[in-house]
């Protein structure tokens, strides 16, 4: 069976959004988690998906120059990202988005069809996030493993990763990187 892989830019404190709606201490959207070789499809919630989409499109369809939307130019780590996004199936969870842009983005409506996913032949898939949609599919069983890359700062007032949580789950911890400026890479198996 594929395994379900969430993956979050964190701060120390568990915190993925700062109160401007996005984590404004992470430089570049990069895939830094080593995902991409073991994947080859990635589940987003609704409440995610339409920035996301917005975000990458505009860099795939502009890579050189400042991004339209933060005004930074993009890392290579970022376009290589946007190039395998464009040709990667995107799985939006929502009972209410009916369409999208990326001609491979596909729609589930309930929680039990990831769990049909996860049953149907190839690599392993990428849960993207949002929060809520990541603590309810943990809650549910379905998220096999999760890797944090961890930023040294405390974030105070913001959206925490498990905020909406219902219950306990144990962790394994299975690796961990440091990386440079004093970031660690984590990555856990939910028991």
């Amino acid at each position: 069976m594929r395994k379900l892989i969430a993956a979050f830019k964190t701060s120390l404190d568990g915190q993925v959004e700062g109160p401007e709606g996005y984590a404004d201490w992470v430089p570049a959207w990069s895939e830094d988690y080593g995902l991409t070789p073991q994947v080859d499809a990635v589940v987003i919630g609704a409440g995610m998906y339409p920035g996301y989409e917005q975000y990458w499109t505009a860099l795939k369809d502009k890579p050189e120059g400042p991004h339209p939307l933060t005004g930074h130019t993009p890392t290579p780590g970022e376009i290589e990202w946007s190039r395998f996004a464009e040709r990667t199936p995107h799985y939006v969870l929502s009972s209410t988005v009916t369409s999208a842009a990326w001609p491979q983005t596909r729609f589930l409506r309930k929680v039990e069809e990831i769990a049909e996913l996860k049953r149907q032949p190839g690599k392993d898939i990428y849960l993207m996030g949002g929060a809520r949609i990541t603590a309810s599919l943990i809650d549910a069983g379905l998220v096999d493993e999760l890797r944090l890359i961890v930023y040294p700062l405390i974030a105070g007032e913001a959206k925490p990763l498990f905020g909406t949580t219902e219950r306990r789950h144990t962790l394994q911890l299975r690796d961990v990187q440091p990386l440079p400026d004093g970031l660690v890479n984590l990555t856990y198996t939910i028991t």
